[in-house]
């Protein structure tokens, strides 16, 4: 029986709440999980793992986060700016993710705010049902 997005939702929650040191309420769909939640980069680890263990799956953590290997490319990233070979790649990279509001401004400075809450529930909803 397939899980329903309400449930994932409701298991990354905890994952967070956890992971980080939230109350509930601070966890929200559309909540960034540098900006909003307070992760820093060592966390992202600490949530892998325990999505794995609570989805029981396999996540590489460059499949959920994949930004190092776009990042260091300069076909993709000139003069601070994601270039429009770089959104295509991280559009592919990242099918979970929503680029709608980054892809007119794509400083990579605001690259850590693709990394919602919704983009794991999207990520996992799709892992889950493969």
């Amino acid at each position: 029986m397939a899980i329903s997005r309400e449930k994932i939702f409701e298991e990354v929650k905890e994952v967070l709440v956890d992971a980080l040191g939230l109350d509930e309420d601070e966890v929200q769909p559309k909540s960034t999980l540098m900006g909003d939640l307070g992760a820093e980069s060592i966390d992202f680890l600490d949530i892998v793992f325990r999505l794995e263990k609570s989805f029981s799956v396999k996540i590489p953590r460059e499949e959920l986060f994949p930004t190092e290997g776009l990042m260091n490319n300069p076909e993709y990233v000139k003069d601070g700016k994601m270039t429009q070979k770089g959104l295509e790649a991280m559009a592919k990279s990242m099918p979970h993710t929503d680029f709608s509001s980054f892809a007119a401004n794509p400083d990579v400075n605001k690259i850590q705010d693709l990394f919602t809450v919704d983009s794991i529930v999207n990520f996992l909803e799709a892992k889950l049902a493969a």
